[in-house]
């Protein structure tokens, strides 16, 4: 028992190793291909470079049930070293090509990586208790680091392969070491480990495999999850571009802000297990959203230059209008000051570093004109107020922060989940969970690109994203709800009870 217990430890660690560098390769072409194109490398236009960014993600998405499956009947010793190899084959060919069908079809060849996380959470869960299993799978699912591996330095290993852009070709050389590097994980992921079967895995038949998904359950895991994983990985190549066009900055600038988020969010997954296992996965789930939401609705306001009604002037007693001018209107023997138009300098209102909505003039208009007869109360000049908000980039990068943690959190507790209620099927049913998520991942961006060319606005990506906390939400707790009233009515009646 001693024994398990100990190389229990040892499979964690080869398998969040292996999980990161996985993790790495798969968004290895939001690296490469941005760098390809910006450097006129190839000619790609922006529907294919969304394909190619978004194709390895689908298939480590699609992929995710299948190898599940293959993990609960073989092991997760033989089918996390045959995903490693598997990916390894199309990434070294990606050197190779040169055509945007090539790049595709290598894409969705190493894609395949994205897959491994479904091996490890069902590897990884034979080996641990149900009070351990939290932690266990929390620090599993930190090697989604590896994609702030990729993003930190996988820009600068281009850097050196192209000689500062000397010798463009050299960027073949990235894929070939990505490769090499995931061949020399899976001989030490397989010399290290052992294989270890769920109970009773061997004895169920096909249909007894994918009996989850007939469960609601695991299809409300994978909403969450959708969010929790899926925005993190749409994110973490959106947040880049959100930079250079909101707030103006360079793309070097945009990345290391990005990371701010990204880093953190893969590592912190890690104390999500922890905290799942110590106050329970529900507990969490709603800090989670509760967060996640603030956070989201607060980066919904853009920054704007707004124009507002502002207080005007209305005539005091009835009369006729003999004069207007920019400064003033006179009705009979009564003058009215005006507050003459300001002319706005954009350079003085962008200045300082402004935290709070700003008032940046104020100015009336005359809204009548000469020769008119004007009863007592009524309209002269409409008021205008025009207000600035800066959207600090200070404060948007630490709610994208808040962002990130709760994400990463959420990433570990709705994972909690799965080993409790399904233990004899961690594979399928985290594989199903696992597809939903990484689906997120390719159609939120998708999602975001679509309202960005319906509003015109960068912030309504947080939009969608504070809706789709929402329903989590409140999905969560009318089920939670239910559960009370039908386990523990006597609890459901003092809870409900209004005295």
């Amino acid at each position: 028992m001693s024994s398990d217990r100990s190389h229990a430890w040892t499979v964690l660690g080869m398998s969040t190793l292996a999980f990161s560098i996985c993790f790495a390769a798969w968004l290895m072409y939001g690296v490469l291909i941005t760098y390809l194109v910006e450097n006129q490398v190839v000619d790609f236009n922006k529907s294919q470079i969304g394909w190619l960014i978004g194709i390895p993600i689908l298939t480590g998405a699609v992929m995710r049930l299948p190898v599940g499956i293959a993990t609960d009947k073989y092991g997760g010793r033989i089918v996390f070293t045959v995903v490693i190899l598997l990916s390894a084959v199309p990434l070294f060919l990606t050197s190779y090509v040169s055509t945007f069908e090539g790049f595709l079809i290598a894409g969705l060849g190493f894609g395949l990586a994205g897959a491994s996380f479904a091996v490890g959470v069902a590897y990884v869960s034979v080996w641990f208790d149900k009070e351990r299993i939290g932690t266990a799978l929390g620090i599993f699912g930190a090697g989604n680091a590896g994609a702030a591996v990729t993003s930190i330095f996988g820009p600068v290993l281009l850097k050196w392969l192209t000689e500062d852009g000397a010798k463009p070709e050299g960027w073949r050389a990235m894929p070939q070491i990505y490769a090499a590097i995931l061949v020399a994980t899976a001989i030490a992921f397989f010399l290290t480990v052992k294989t270890k079967l769920p109970e009773a895995s061997l004895s169920k038949s096909m249909g007894e495999r994918l009996a989850p998904m007939k469960v609601l359950r695991v299809w409300r895991f994978g909403l969450y999850y959708f969010l929790v994983f899926g925005a993190f990985v749409a994110l973490a190549q959106w947040m880049i571009p959100y930079y250079v066009n909101a707030y103006s900055v360079s793309v070097a600038t945009a990345g290391l802000l990005a990371s701010i988020f990204s880093l953190p969010s893969g590592v912190i997954r890690a104390l999500g297990g922890w905290m799942s296992d110590r106050w329970g996965a529900r507990t969490v789930m709603y800090w989670v959203f509760g967060f996640t939401g603030v956070s989201c609705l607060y980066m919904c306001v853009p920054q704007m230059l707004v124009q507002s009604p502002g207080q005007g002037v209305m005539a005091t007693a009835s009369g006729t209008v003999t004069e207007v001018t920019d400064s003033k209107i006179v009705v009979g023997e009564n003058e009215y000051e005006l507050k003459p138009k300001v002319d706005l300098d954009r350079d003085e209102i962008d200045a300082g570093n402004q935290v709070l909505p700003k008032l940046i003039a104020t100015w009336q208009e005359p809204a009548v004109k000469v020769g008119d007869e004007v009863k007592k109360k009524q309209l002269l000049a409409n008021g205008v107020t025009v207000l600035y908000y800066q959207a600090n980039i200070g404060l948007f990068t630490f709610a994208l922060f808040v962002v990130g943690i709760a994400l990463g959190i959420g990433k570990a507790a709705v994972y909690k989940h799965i080993p409790v209620y399904f233990p004899d099927s961690v594979g399928v049913t985290g594989g199903i969970v696992g597809v939903l998520g990484g689906l997120g991942g390719v159609f939120c961006p998708i999602i975001f690109g679509y309202l960005l060319r319906t509003t015109g606005l960068w912030a309504s990506c947080w939009l969608f994203l504070t809706l789709l906390t929402f329903i989590c939400f409140v999905w969560m707790h009318v089920v939670i709800n239910r559960m009370i009233k039908a386990k523990a009515p006597e609890v459901a009646e003092l809870v409900d009870d209004s005295n």
